[in-house]
């Protein structure tokens, strides 16, 4: 039989509180929540929370039903991810022992518990508190981690006999014959020895097979077994690249029809002796930023476009080239479309700080194989991360998780993140987080800045202009400064903003690290980011600065920072050109495109305080232009939909991001007047509302229902026109739906989701 999976995502019963379990002789008078999964214990405003509120047990109730047809298979659910501790029953049967971490997958086996062809009750008990005897707390933690089931939950049937896993591997991938090593794990639920055959075929993702090997297997009864596959000789394959993220899936099938794939790329990826990384025969310089999970309002319950769209933002908008998920394994969302997208990463474990106890240490050793049996077929990612972020040595632990890492995935090396200089080197990569003004050289031949700035410079979007200017000019250095070293990069701190305990925030439980906001909108140091790009793919020119008088010490400002990708800029006060800057190359010689600081502008006091006008050049050619207003008055209240469709699921989600602006588009940081957002159809907005913008500028989101229809949105502020959004939300597809019985026959493809009746 062909195994079948279904999204349990759909109409789960939320009850707020410790209930107890259900039995079918109990009467329960509470009414409880319709939800979807993703989904957030409670939705909080964007700051000024406590983590109590958070903190505390919670009950998800669904109703199944499994055909009898599936009565001689394995019925499993697998969770994606449960914050933080899940147990979980059956018919009011524990199903398993209870689940501790909020960061790694999990699935029970419920066959035995199961009355096939009728209703079934589905219960999880969800523990969201901050408990010591899990990874990452026990110390004090820089970042909340909310509650919930925050992450997808599907139901498989699968054969007695059946394909557990698949370890794809490439091989000699810079030679004319590059081929591909397959793992794969076949489980045995049986009585009886099996032989049957193994079909592996490497595939186009778009279903063309490009190499089929058949072979012999044969399981133990009630037993693993594992083979190795090998692909020779493969010809006219694509590498995977940042440029050209070229995907292939790999799908084995048993002889009983029982199928698994996997996507995958063909990549080389090193961190060599000379301190350089290499991906596929070439130098790197790895230049990217930290990424936490959470967003604003749903804590770290986001749905896979919320997820998707962070890849995005990190390759498109920032245009970097990897990203660190700090500190803990992230949603599959996230990293598939790193995939998608040629984004590298460096994942690692859940913690921060503080080690534990000896189940404490237990529980890390889980959460090492769990991250890499889960993600060990993502080309995207380059390094474990095998050590408790900026931990103490501890030569016993960390000599098992990189004995653990090397054994389940020989093809990558392993990083422990420390901040501590001088600590015990057991991994392969001496992966640093080194938050000196002046960083130091590199402290192994192998070596990784993981973190710098942060901490030592927090930032808020509306802070005064030159903090705002010399945070992002931090940035810029830092990036130089490892640019010429021997080494393989830097990756930032951070990101975005993002919630955190109030030792460590700013008194809100913000913690405004990011060089965007916790809304994902930019500041100055997002636009260093941006000009790195090539200005072939796109120009960039971006003042950093507000352009109003009285921002900056004095009669004039003593030197206009753009960060741009042109070779030159001319700059007008008024009508009038006042000076002809280039990149500063001096003072950062090792950046792709050096910021500008343009001086000689000549006093602007009163009435010579004019409008700014760039024009950007490269060579002699006129590129880019950019008109900023003197006079602050606000002009238009910018009103967007990050997307014009989502699905009728009840989770799915965008941004609706607001900003006021002057009659360019420039940003007013002082505009903080209350925006009040309507919604009228199928659709839920999730946020602060009306919405007092901090620094001119935030964001909302809007839920789509579970009904299609068309979502129409309105946003007003005092004394500017009003602003409407159109969003279509569409029907489900059936095998987004997962709520059809399963005939009693052998399933075609498009039946695969089509296992139970859900209600």
């Amino acid at each position: 039989m062909q195994r079948l999976t279904q999204n349990l995502n759909l109409d789960w019963d939320y009850f707020p509180y410790d209930c107890g379990v259900w039995t079918r002789s109990q009467r329960d008078e509470t009414v409880p929540v319709r939800v979807s999964l993703p989904h957030t214990n409670v939705e909080l405003p964007y700051h000024n929370f406590s983590e109590r509120e958070f903190c505390f047990v919670s009950w998800y109730r669904k109703s199944i039903t499994v055909a009898e047809s599936l009565r001689s298979h394995r019925i499993l659910l697998d969770f994606e991810g449960v914050m933080t501790a899940a147990t979980l029953y059956v018919n009011g049967q524990p199903a398993g022992p209870e689940h501790r971490g909020g960061y790694t997958p999990f699935s029970h086996d419920i066959t035995a518990f199961l009355h096939f062809g009728e209703e079934n009750q589905i219960e999880v008990r969800v523990d969201s508190t901050e408990r010591p005897d899990i990874p990452p707390f026990g110390g004090t933690v820089d970042f909340l981690t909310f509650g919930g089931i925050y992450r997808d939950v599907h139901l498989r049937a699968v054969d007695p006999l059946h394909i557990d896993e698949l370890f794809v591997r490439p091989r000699d991938l810079l030679s004319c014959g590059k081929r591909l090593e397959v793992d794969v794990w076949l489980k045995n639920h049986g009585d009886q020895r099996h032989h049957t055959t193994l079909a592996v075929q490497l595939c186009h993702l778009n279903g063309e097979v490009c190499r089929q090997v058949d072979c012999p297997v044969s399981v133990e009864a009630k037993a693993t077994g594992q083979t190795t596959v090998t692909l020779e000789s493969l010809a006219g394959i694509q590498l995977w690249d940042i440029d050209n993220p070229c995907l292939y899936e790999i799908r084995a099938t048993l002889g009983n029809g029982d199928s698994f794939s996997t996507r995958f790329g063909f990549r080389q990826a090193e961190f060599r002796e000379d301190g350089a990384f290499y991906l596929n025969g070439r130098t790197l310089k790895l230049r990217g930023l930290n990424r936490h999970q959470t967003f604003p309002y749903i804590g770290a319950a986001a749905p896979a476009r919320l997820q998707r769209r962070d890849a995005d933002i990190l390759k498109h908008e920032l245009d970097c080239n990897v990203v660190r998920t700090s500190h803990y394994p992230q949603s599959r969302h996230f990293l598939d479309r790193c995939d998608e997208l040629g984004l590298l990463v460096l994942e690692e474990i859940p913690g921060w700080q503080h080690i534990g106890d000896a189940a404490w240490q237990e529980l890390v050793i889980r959460d090492v194989e769990a991250m890499i049996r889960r993600d060990r077929n993502h080309p995207s990612i380059i390094l474990w991360g095998v050590r408790i972020n900026e931990s103490p040595d501890h030569h016993e632990l960390y000599s098992r998780t990189n004995a653990l890492a090397r054994q389940l995935d020989p093809t990558r090396a392993t990083g422990g993140i420390r901040c501590i200089w001088d600590s015990e080197l057991l991994e392969d990569v001496y992966t640093m987080n080194d938050f000196g003004y002046d960083l130091k050289p590199p402290a192994a031949a192998r070596y990784l800045n993981t973190e710098f700035g942060g901490h030592m410079f927090p930032t808020k979007s509306f802070d005064q202009e030159e903090r705002v200017q010399q945070h992002a000019l931090r940035h810029a250095r830092a990036h130089s400064l490892i640019g010429g070293m021997k080494s393989a990069g830097g990756i930032g701190w951070c990101a975005f903003d993002y919630n955190t305990h109030a030792g460590f925030g700013s008194g809100d439980r913000i913690c405004y690290h990011g060089v965007m906001d916790i809304f994902r909108q930019p500041k100055f140091a997002a636009h260093f980011y941006a000009s790195q790009v090539a200005p072939e793919k796109r120009v960039i020119l971006e003042p950093a600065s507000y352009w109003k008088m009285g921002d900056k010490n004095g009669d004039t400002p003593e030197q206009l920072v753009v960060f741009s990708n042109v070779e030159k800029i001319e700059v007008y006060v008024g009508a009038e050109l006042r000076t002809t800057a280039w990149p500063d190359k001096a003072q950062y010689p090792h950046l792709p495109h050096a910021p500008f600081l343009i001086q000689g502008l000549g006093s602007l006091w009163g009435s010579h305080w004019q409008p700014l006008r760039l024009i950007g050049y490269i060579g002699d050619r006129m590129v880019a232009e950019r008109l900023v207003a003197a006079d602050g008055v606000p002009a238009q209240l910018h009103f967007a939909a990050d997307d014009v469709e989502l699905w009728a699921d009840g989770a799915d989600m965008t941004r609706l991001s607001l900003r006021i602006t002057d009659a360019h588009g420039n940003l007013l940081p002082y505009a903080s007047q209350p925006v009040t957002v309507m919604c009228q159809g199928p659709g839920q907005l999730v946020g602060d509302n009306p919405f007092p913008l901090p620094g001119g500028r935030g964001a909302l989101y809007v839920r789509a229902a579970r009904r299609a229809g068309i979502i129409r949105i309105t946003a007003n502020t005092p004394r500017l026109p009003t602003q409407h959004l159109t969003i279509h939300v569409r029907p489900l597809k059936k095998e987004q739906q997962g709520s059809r019985r399963l005939r009693k026959r052998r399933p075609s493809i498009s039946q695969a989701s089509r296992l139970i009746e859900v209600s």
